[in-house]
């Protein structure tokens, strides 16, 4: 427990740096989006990369993959009983759905790879393939279906994740390790250069992105679901696991991956795809304090379980 909650520590005080210099605008709006775009396509592909095609290739548990993308199927459907809610309108749900299935890679990969390493870190970025397809196509339906505005722009799924920068960042360190391709030493230098800045860099955009005066507009229901969420999706994660047989180190990854809160980037495509956007940055802003809470919690729970 002490380990998780050294590896914890670091990520809380990096949003928290983060919330503190978006607070005092050391930084203007633009340059965090900025940011947080150059980690996320520039960086961040790098790290997932150069861990990838240092993996154990043959030995990969996709077990992992299995287990992360039901549960996100099943929490997913779990969020269309928001429609029993009293007085909930349409985009709210498809908002309060989005939260269900997305998460924040960023912080998954800070608490992977400090608590295992660069194994860790491999694993992460195996859920990384497996999460981010799932989660954008079951978003896109989820808002687009549940949209009230007629003209909301329209979204191909498909060609979305075909330029998803992380996921072609998955299919090349894939593709490297399946092949036993050896990246050449300065050119494995230099990426390893750039995937160093993307968790650090990520952590503090995801901070400064928090709308801290969304935690005052929240209600009970952002709190209700920010909890379905944030014990939800690990909950479920666990359960897979155990039907699919999938235990040990990967075990541990798949309950860290589902455990972290939902991504900062749900309220921009809520703002695009006709959802709920004030509601999706409660649940943004809900989920990102509570998680530093509930996250230990569940850890402990396993631990306890004796389950890894």
């Amino acid at each position: 427990m002490s380990a998780f909650l050294s590896a914890l520590i670091p990520v809380i005080l990096l949003v928290a740096l983060g919330r503190f210099l978006g607070w005092r605008n050391v930084i203007a709006d633009e340059g965090w989006r900025g940011i947080e775009r150059l980690a996320y396509v520039v960086l961040l592909p790098a790290l997932i990369i150069r861990a990838l095609a240092n993996a154990p290739f043959d030995s990969a548990p996709w077990k992992l993959a299995l287990v992360l993308i039901a549960a996100q199927f099943a929490l997913g459907a779990f969020g269309l009983l928001a429609r029993l809610w009293p007085g909930i309108e349409r985009p709210e749900v498809g908002s309060i759905i989005q939260s269900n299935v997305r998460w924040n890679t960023f912080v998954a990969l800070s608490i992977g790879s400090a608590l295992f390493g660069d194994e860790g870190l491999a694993l992460v970025s195996i859920s990384a393939a497996a999460m981010i397809p799932t989660a954008n196509v079951l978003s896109v339906a989820a808002l687009t279906a549940h949209a009230e505005r007629k003209s909301v722009a329209k979204r191909n799924p498909v060609m979305e994740l075909v330029r998803n920068p992380l996921l072609i960042a998955c299919a090349i360190g894939g593709l490297l390790a399946a092949f036993s391709v050896e990246i050449p030493e300065q050119l494995d230098l230099s990426i390893d250069l750039l995937g160093r800045g993307a968790i650090a860099l990520g952590l503090l955009a995801a901070g400064a992105g928090v709308d801290m005066a969304a935690l005052g507009r929240a209600g009970f229901k952002t709190l209700a679901w920010s909890l379905v969420r944030l014990f939800g999706l690990p909950i479920l994660a666990i359960g897979f696991a155990l039907v699919f047989g999938l235990s040990g180190l990967a075990l541990a990854i798949a309950v860290i991956s589902a455990s972290v809160p939902t991504a900062t980037s749900s309220y921009i495509l809520a703002r695009q795809l006709g959802g709920d956007a004030p509601l999706a940055a409660n649940l943004i802003a809900m989920q990102t304090v509570l998680s530093m809470i509930t996250m230990p919690i569940i850890w402990f729970g396993c631990l306890r379980a004796g389950l890894f």
